[in-house]
């Protein structure tokens, strides 16, 4: 039956009230504090009388600019609550991309992290008339429309339980409950409008393809504004009664694992390959005897993991490779209970998945976009095969349109973008098929593969259409190359720019017998670059003439979100690294 975001949280106050529902580590004592579902539900229904009271109305929009934090859910679901319309800002976002969110959902309130995303607001704040207060969740501000989190409780008091109830009475599931903004790599972020519907639904759906239950145990670290991190820590945990922990900082994402010990982890590819490269360099380190058996233990994994998805026998000694290696790798990780190990939000190399499939741990990859609340895909511990996306959610529908675009269709597909009617008619048909603007095939078995992006296809001088992901794939999958973009549209060849991993950067540097220190003397090292072309050889050996990387540049810096070249789910903007290198990559033609 459908429902509201509203019934979710009381559902879960009402059934599990003093079960943990949050979880934030208190760096003084450092100690992990604990919130329970009741106080949960009490405290969001607090702040969304506080919010009303800031004068706060019905379709109003808020905007949160912060990272991931207990103040982050509270302010999302209070937003809800009083029935406006939240929308997450990137905590990594420029003053001028607050302004647009800002601007294009009518945000009459904004809630900020500290004094450094007060400043963002404070530099636009006379090109946002329509905002009336700012809420601090850190810190405090002499100004008179800006609020500390602390002074929420006194304003509630101006506004009744009763109030609020008829502003939650008032809501449908139909409704739209929230804005997510596209990470926009080509141009400014559309709001995907869902509805509590679209969120429920989905999160319902994931807490039984995932037999989620109260012993759930999910980390949340990755940008909350983003569907993917919102419906897998937030909205799943509220369905089923289970717990988030906010991680610390990336930094300290590997220590935060250890203690929460998640029954799932959900990654992008960067932090998947991230966690390779330190295990790597880890392995080089170790001992003669240890890094024998770890090659061995990792050749029966490989076979094992490869085996159990075609449903054959396991390789003779995998039991003894999981207690003597793998179960040992999975506690130092801190992945010693977790059932599901998902990649998300953009491609992941093949290189990669196999690595933690020779470990005993496979990573399913989930493919999905905020336009379908989330997931499209559900890849499962022990119905997956590497290297492929799923099978399509249950209860909804994924085909291949003629020219092989993937469409969507379900009760999972947002309703329109905000304020833009002609991007809402491009995207979905008047039959409810969603274009997904991705390029892919699905096999025998319903398992999806994505083939491309169709606005990324490259079509070479000789009319052959590339899909450069794929290549960049194979291209990450050298252990020093950290981003790659593939260039070719309309050239003769194909050519990439290579950016240089830093964490493996010094051991790959002695591999090469390079003389280089640090990433701008390794840019221009001929034997770094020799070393690097090797293995590039050996990759263009396995493809078709057309597909093969003729010419490379190494750059100097990696590419970041600072720097613009990445979007905050770690996507490459294609079109700006094109602008910004455009001399070197002149220069391979």
């Amino acid at each position: 039956m459908a429902q509201t975001v509203m019934a979710l949280l009381e559902a879960s106050a009402a059934n599990y009230p003093a079960l943990p529902a949050l979880k934030t580590k208190i760096k003084k004592k450092g100690q992990w504090q604990t919130t329970s579902w009741a106080e949960y539900c009490a405290e969001t229904r607090l702040v969304a009388r506080a919010l009303i009271a800031l004068g706060l109305g019905p379709k109003d929009g808020l905007v949160i600019a912060a990272d991931n934090c207990h103040q982050w859910f509270i302010s999302n679901i209070a937003t809800i609550y009083s029935g406006a319309i939240p929308a997450g800002i990137y905590a990594t976002s420029s003053p001028e991309q607050c302004h647009y969110i800002a601007d294009n959902c009518d945000a009459t309130i904004a809630v900020v992290e500290n004094s450094k995303q007060l400043a963002k607001f404070n530099a636009i704040a006379d090109q946002l008339p329509k905002l009336k207060a700012i809420i601090m969740m850190k810190g405090s501000d002499a100004a008179e429309h800006v609020y500390a989190w602390d002074d929420l409780p006194k304003l509630a008091e101006q506004v009744s339980e009763q109030v609020l109830d008829e502003r939650i009475k008032a809501q449908q599931p139909e409704d739209i409950c929230t804005l997510i903004y596209t990470s926009g790599t080509t141009g400014n972020p559309k709001g995907v409008m869902l509805s509590h519907h679209n969120l429920t639904w989905m999160a319902q759906s994931c807490v039984e393809t995932y037999a989620c239950d109260t012993n759930e145990r999910i980390i949340s670290y990755l940008p909350l504004s983003h569907i993917a991190e919102q419906v897998f820590s937030l909205y799943i945990p509220m369905a089923c009664g289970g717990c988030t922990s906010f991680a610390q900082n990336l930094a300290l994402l590997g220590d935060n694992l250890r203690e929460v010990r998640p029954t799932s982890f959900l990654a992008v590819p960067r932090v998947w390959e991230k966690i390779q490269a330190k295990m790597l360099v880890a392995g080089r380190n170790s001992p003669p005897l240890r890094k024998k058996v770890v090659a061995w233990a990792k050749k029966k994994g490989l076979a094992g993991g490869y085996a159990k998805q075609q449903n054959k026998t396991l390789p003779l000694f995998y039991a003894l490779a999981e207690k003597l290696v793998f179960s040992k790798v999975k506690q130092q990780l801190g992945f010693d209970r977790c059932r599901n190990l998902l990649s998300s939000a953009a491609p992941i190399s093949l290189d990669t998945l196999e690595f933690f499939l020779s470990l005993g741990m496979p990573v399913c990859e989930i493919y999905g976009m905020s336009e379908c609340t989330g997931p499209a895909t559900v890849g499962l511990a022990d119905d997956y095969h590497t290297d492929k996306l799923g099978r399509a959610t249950p209860g909804t529908e994924i085909r291949i349109a003629s020219d092989g675009e993937i469409l969507l269709r379900g009760p999972h597909i947002f309703s329109a973008y905000n304020k833009n009617e002609a991007a809402t008619s491009e995207t979905i048909s008047s039959d409810g098929w969603l274009h997904s603007g991705d390029m892919g095939e699905i096999d025998s078995e319903g398992f999806l593969q994505i083939t491309g992006r169709k606005k990324d296809i490259i079509i070479t001088a000789g009319g052959e259409n590339i899909a450069p992901q794929l290549l960049e794939g194979k291209l990450k999958a050298i252990v020093a190359v950290s981003q790659v973009l593939v260039i070719g549209d309309q050239r003769k060849y194909l050519s990439a720019l290579i950016t240089l991993d830093d964490e493996v950067l010094e051991s790959e540097l002695s591999n090469a017998n390079s003389p280089a220190i640090g990433a701008d003397q390794a840019a221009q090292c001929k034997q770094l670059r020799g070393y690097l072309q090797q293995q590039i050889s050996a990759m263009n050996k396995s493809l078709a003439h057309s597909q093969a990387i003729q010419k490379f540049t190494v750059l100097a810096r990696d590419f970041s979100i600072e720097g613009g070249e990445l979007t905050p789910t770690m996507k490459i903007k294609r079109n700006i690294v094109s602008a910004k290198y455009q001399a070197q990559i002149a220069a391979m033609y």
